[in-house]
């Protein structure tokens, strides 16, 4: 069983400096066809200040960041044990090309099912930007199969 006592811990921040070429890439690899992702003018022309970040590019942060294998580590739990539950995203602002976003991350809860057979590990973010300011929040559900 996984501790309850990381329930409430906060995980250590992760910057992400956005790139014009990863967007890009990320735009293209999840079918987004949207010319305001892979052309500079087109997003200019529809309000950004440049490439926007594509949706769920957000989620990918912590995973450069390699705080995902940290947690499973510090949490016991070899990554062969894991599924993807879930994951959702609230956005309050664009995160353009250029900018450099800090994601913050907290275990909001761990529970399990079928009699401990499977635990769930919920983890809430905070992406904010150089200004401080929310860009959006993130909430993933892993599944830990016993």
């Amino acid at each position: 069983m996984i501790d309850r006592s990381w329930i409430g811990r906060e995980l250590a921040p992760v910057d992400l400096t956005l790139e014009r070429g990863r967007l890009r890439f990320f735009a293209r690899a999840i079918g987004e066809t949207d010319p305001v992702y892979t052309d500079v003018q087109a997003a200019q022309r529809a309000g950004y200040a440049d490439l926007p970040a594509p949706p769920t590019f957000l989620f990918g942060a912590e995973l450069d960041g390699g705080t995902l294998d940290r947690l499973l580590a510090d949490l016991g739990v070899p990554i062969a044990k894991i599924l993807h539950g879930e994951q959702g995203f609230t956005y309050h602002r664009p995160a353009c090309a250029g900018e450099t976003i800090t994601v913050q991350s907290r275990i909001a809860d761990i529970f399990d099912k079928k009699s401990g057979a499977l635990e769930f590990v919920v983890k809430t973010s905070e992406a904010r930007n150089a200004a401080g300011e929310l860009v959006a929040e993130l909430r993933s559900v892993i599944v830990v199969r016993h």
